[in-house]
C-alpha cells in the first residue's frame, strides 16, 4: 500500500461524541448527522455518547475511546465556541500526541462563506493520539455537515489522492504507541 493512497476502500472504526449541556439522544441532530454520513460512506460507527460540556467527563470519554484499539477515529460536535461553558479545545488538546492544523485552518475558510467573519469564533481542531485521529467540530448540524462534506469524507476516505488521513491511523484491534 502507497503511503497516501489505497486503490480500495477501507472501511475505518469511528467514535462520535456530542458534547453538551442541552442536547439529549432524542434531539441531537449533529450527532445523528455525522453517524448517517459516516455509514453512507462505508465507515463503522464503533459507538456514539453524549455528554455534558465539562472537560474532566469529556477528556475522561476521550482518554478511553484513544486506548481502545477498535477506534480509529473519534469526531466529537460541540464546546468549541468561546462561551463560558465551551471547553472542548481546553480538554482535548493536552491529549494531542500531534496537531493537525490545516483542519481548523480549512474548516474556518470553507466556514467564512457560510457564517462571514464570525468564523473566527471557531476553535475547530484536530490531532492524533495514540494512532487515532480526533476531530472537534462546533455543534451545529450545518457546521458537521461543512466539516464533513468539505473535509472528513474525503480525508478519511483511502482511495483520496494524493493523501488522505487512513495511513495514520492505527490497524484496528492493534493497540499501538504513539505516533
Amino acid at each position: 500500500m502507497s503511503n497516501h493512497a489505497s486503490s480500495e476502500f477501507e472501511p475505518l472504526n469511528v467514535a462520535v461524541l456530542t458534547v453538551s449541556d442541552t442536547r439529549t439522544a432524542d434531539n441531537d441532530t449533529s450527532g445523528d448527522y455525522l453517524v448517517d454520513s459516516l455509514q453512507t460512506a462505508g465507515h463503522r460507527l464503533a459507538t456514539r455518547n453524549l455528554v455534558r460540556d465539562d472537560v474532566y467527563q469529556l477528556r475522561a470519554v476521550v482518554a478511553q475511546w484513544i486506548a481502545d484499539p477498535e477506534i480509529q477515529v473519534v469526531l466529537v460536535t460541540g464546546g468549541t465556541g468561546l462561551t463560558g461553558r465551551d471547553s472542548t479545545p481546553e480538554a482535548l488538546s493536552v491529549l494531542f500526541d500531534k496537531t493537525v492544523d490545516g483542519f481548523g485552518e480549512l474548516f474556518r475558510h470553507l466556514s467564512l462563506a457560510d457564517i462571514g467573519t464570525a468564523t473566527v469564533q471557531s476553535r475547530a481542531l484536530a490531532g492524533l493520539s495514540n494512532r487515532t485521529l480526533i476531530f472537534c467540530l462546533p455543534g451545529s448540524t450545518g457546521a458537521c455537515r461543512l466539516a464533513w462534506e468539505g473535509i472528513l469524507q474525503a480525508q478519511l476516505d483511502s482511495r483520496s489522492r494524493p493523501c488522505n488521513f487512513a495511513p495514520h491511523v492505527r490497524a484496528a484491534g492493534h493497540s499501538g504507541g504513539s505516533a
